[in-house]
């Protein structure tokens, strides 16, 4: 049966509510939208880094040398630049032509901090690994160094604990109260 007088379509009350009512839901959702994202930023730089380090120890292993780690910035500290992974032959800490390049990553999603801090805190930050898989020195396969990077983005902060054997950890100092100290 059909309505007398019309066609059947939508009145402009009626549309207006129903815009009213998308922009209400919307306006609610969207700041978790948002803090979705950016957790997931942060997830996505923990996880690459993490990779990167995983790399460069299994790197290490697989040659039976010495494996290293550091920031590309031309400084040699910014991590948030991006990173490489690389046999340093002539032990400047940096990739350089001539030297076997095993990764390269770019810089990280803007908003994301990186801080490292190791127990040779004097030094350009690098990670490196000897051929037992052990966080070494770059100057001393023998002589231990461990320490942490961390990732901040707003209030969410990602620590990536690297012990004296060379193991890695990521925690969360938020849940993970203990041992779960960050860089300065």
């Amino acid at each position: 049966m059909r309505r007398r007088g019309g066609g059947g379509g939508v009145s402009l009350v009626e549309l207006l509510v129903t815009l009213a009512l998308a922009g209400v839901l919307a306006g609610a959702v969207m700041p978790s939208f948002v803090d979705i994202v950016r957790r997931q930023r942060l997830r996505t730089a923990t996880n690459d880094l993490l990779a990167a380090v995983d790399l460069t120890r299994s790197q290490a292993i697989a040659r039976g040398a010495r494996v290293m780690m550091a920031p590309l910035d031309p400084a040699g500290t910014d991590w948030r630049l991006g990173w490489a992974v690389f046999v340093d032959r002539n032990h400047n800490r940096r990739p350089d032509p001539g030297e076997p390049l095993i990764y390269r990553q770019g810089p990280i999603a803007d908003g994301i901090l990186v801080a490292s801090k190791f127990s040779s805190g004097a030094a350009q930050s690098y990670l490196a690994y000897n051929a037992a898989g052990r966080a070494c020195s770059a100057s001393n396969s023998l002589a231990a160094r461990w320490g942490t990077l961390s990732l901040t983005q707003g209030d969410d902060v990602r620590n990536i604990k690297i012990n004296m054997l060379g193991r890695v950890r990521v925690c969360d100092p938020a849940r993970d109260r203990a041992n779960c100290d960050g860089a300065d």
